[in-house]
């Protein structure tokens, strides 16, 4: 089927949305739900068969609706309808909560319901549950409802509350009232439950030091403690710990309210530096936590206290795991030198086989845009972050005394997915999206991708990677060579398959083979061209990218920066995704061409 995906952004459930229906062989088009008049242009030229909306926030205009199969993907249970429906699942404890592909019609998630799935709930943020349990659910609900579809047979369900199974209800937006904190009475379990249930979007109203901040990445803390509900008691990588009436709670990023936008243009004439995006909650706060001590934790953390921690280790049966759980994935100068000490601690480890874990929502997305960003110089910070990354590649790819594993749970963009194949072997699980690609941010990239990308899946195929700034599933991936193994794409199913085939890979009676081999390769290629040499011609290009010069003679680096940090919506949608506009530039190029006789 021809099929119009209609999505507010290109989001990670749009990516997969995309991915999963090209893999069945449908024809898939793209439009940004910028405006009502782009929804009709993306209807008229493409002419589908049917329309699906991944994640919307705006109406479709009621003559497409009218006129075509239109199904929106609710994030919530039958009959759940209204904005917040996942925030008020958090809030509520709800214990299973589900998706539900509902029919487009005038009354927001009224319409008759073509499919529904439903996932246990846990603790975790809003953010994490949707791209981990709320994804897997919505792709299954949308394949389902696609298929009913195809068989011209199914009658849809009329949304009817009299029926037992519909639990859900309609719930208005929730404001800032229903997620205040109250310090002096709320227990950790409470406050947690907020900031997850607000996080990323829209965080939790709060006030430090009679200044409002939102509040977001909300972590337990076991041992610390302090006096005064609310008081900041201790600080640590960035993030800040703050007691409360039974405990403490860390706190990892905030933003700070009624901060004006400085547009692109204009933001070299602005000397505040008081930002409208999200930081580490220490770098907002600064010269206030000058008294607030740090709580430092083992750089290969093993303990089993509830606290933060971006970094820790564990070993079992001659095999290390390390993992790093950066927020979305982004790895900050800093972050990037402390992930290097830990890696270099683990390959000192008596163990055969060190598997990168990376973390629960995200194994890596490159260098730290929004650090950079609030950085004095963007450039030179950009050029530290890169180098500092650098590092750590060069470190994997040149580990010569075990074995290395990418398992790769969340999924990996721009450096971080140049990043795993620096590893002898790449595990993914099953609904991954890797964007193997640096050209939407307007720079050439590095992390030696230039030596490790057509290592695994050929020059003509990496220069396809990078120039066409598409996801790629992981069938597609492990069908190029990419990854190796796809792996369950069940949480405690992954952890266990990752576990057996790395204590297998350690216990394998070639072991010391496969060690030789790994050695003689790297010497084999340190010969033909040194790393040094991929690095140095890769970092050329990236050092003219961060004078401000375009990639490719479309994108410049800042500009593109700014706006993804600043959440600048596009005029309009990218060519790459809107195929319906190339096949209507290629139906005026037809027109043009001159008449035959």
């Amino acid at each position: 089927m021809r099929i119009l995906l209609i999505s507010s952004s290109y989001n990670g459930l749009c990516q997969r949305a995309h991915v999963e229906l090209e893999a069945l062989g449908h024809d898939i088009s793209i439009t940004l739900a910028l405006n009502p008049d782009d929804i009709r242009k993306g209807v008229t030229f493409f002419q589908p068969d049917l329309i699906i909306c991944p994640f919307l926030k705006e109406k479709i205009p009621e003559d497409v609706w009218k006129k075509h199969h239109c199904f929106i993907i609710h994030p919530g249970i039958k009959g759940d309808r209204g904005p917040s429906s996942l925030d008020w699942a958090i809030m509520n404890g709800e214990k299973e909560w589900g998706v539900t592909v509902l029919q487009a019609v005038e009354e927001m998630d009224a319409g008759d319901i073509w499919a529904t799935e439903t996932f246990k709930m846990r603790q975790a943020s809003k953010a994490g549950i949707y791209r981990r349990e709320l994804t897997k659910a919505a792709i299954k609900a949308m394949l389902q409802a696609v298929r009913h579809v195809e068989s011209k047979t199914f009658q849809p369900e009329p949304l009817d509350y009299s029926k037992p199974d519909v639990r859900g209800e309609l719930r208005p937006l929730m404001k800032q009232v229903e997620r205040k904190i109250d310090w002096a009475t709320d227990h950790v379990a409470t406050i947690i439950k907020k900031i997850n249930a607000a996080d990323s979007a829209p965080g939790v109203l709060d006030v430090i030091d009679n200044q409002e901040y939102y509040l977001y990445g909300a972590h337990e803390e076991s041992l610390l403690q302090g006096w005064q509900p609310g008081e900041i008691i201790a600080q640590r990588h960035g993030a800040i710990c703050r007691a409360a009436i039974d405990g403490a709670v860390w706190i990892s990023h905030l933003k700070r309210k009624n901060i004006v936008k400085v547009p692109f243009y204009k933001r070299f004439l602005s000397h505040d530096k008081q930002f409208d995006f999200k930081l580490p909650a220490a770098k907002v706060l600064g010269s206030l936590l000058d008294e607030t001590p740090e709580s430092p934790i083992d750089p290969l953390f093993m303990g089993s206290e509830l606290t933060f921690k971006e970094i820790w280790y564990e070993e079992k049966k001659q095999v290390g795991y390390l993992h790093f759980n950066f927020h979305n994935g982004a790895m900050s100068t800093t972050q990037c030198r402390r992930l290097l000490e830990s890696y270099r601690l683990a390959v000192a480890r008596p163990t055969k086989v060190l598997v990168l874990m990376g973390g629960s929502d995200f194994w890596s997305n490159g260098i730290h845009l929004n650090i950079i960003e609030a950085a004095e110089n963007a450039a030179n910070e950009s050029w530290r972050n890169i180098n500092a990354i650098d590092d750590i590649v060069l470190e994997i790819l040149t580990t010569q005394t075990k074995l290395t594993v990418s398992a790769v749970w969340g999924g990996c963009g721009a450096g971080g997915a140049m990043a795993i194949l620096a590893a002898d072997k790449v595990w993914a699980r099953e609904g991954v999206i890797f964007n193997p690609h640096y050209k939407t941010m307007g720079l050439y990239g590095s992390e030696y991708w230039t030596y490790s990308l057509p290592k695994r899946v050929g020059p003509v195929k990496a220069l396809e990677l990078t120039e066409t700034p598409l996801p790629i599933g992981t069938k597609k991936a492990k069908a190029i060579g990419y990854i190796d193994e796809i792996l369950p794409d069940d949480y405690d199913l992954y952890r266990e398959q990752v576990r057996q085939k790395a204590e297998a890979l350690a216990m394998d009676p070639y072991y010391r083979q496969l060690l030789e081999e790994k050695q003689k390769i790297r010497q084999k290629d340190e010969r033909v061209k040194p790393l040094a040499a991929y690095r140095a011609a890769e970092l050329q290009k990236m050092k003219i990218n961060f004078s401000g010069k375009f990639y490719g003679g479309e994108v410049n680096y800042h500009e593109a920066r700014y706006n993804f940090v600043h959440k600048v919506r596009p005029k309009e949608t990218a060519a790459y995704l809107a195929k319906h506009m190339r096949l209507d530039a290629a139906k005026l190029s037809e027109l043009r061409q001159p008449l035959a006789y």
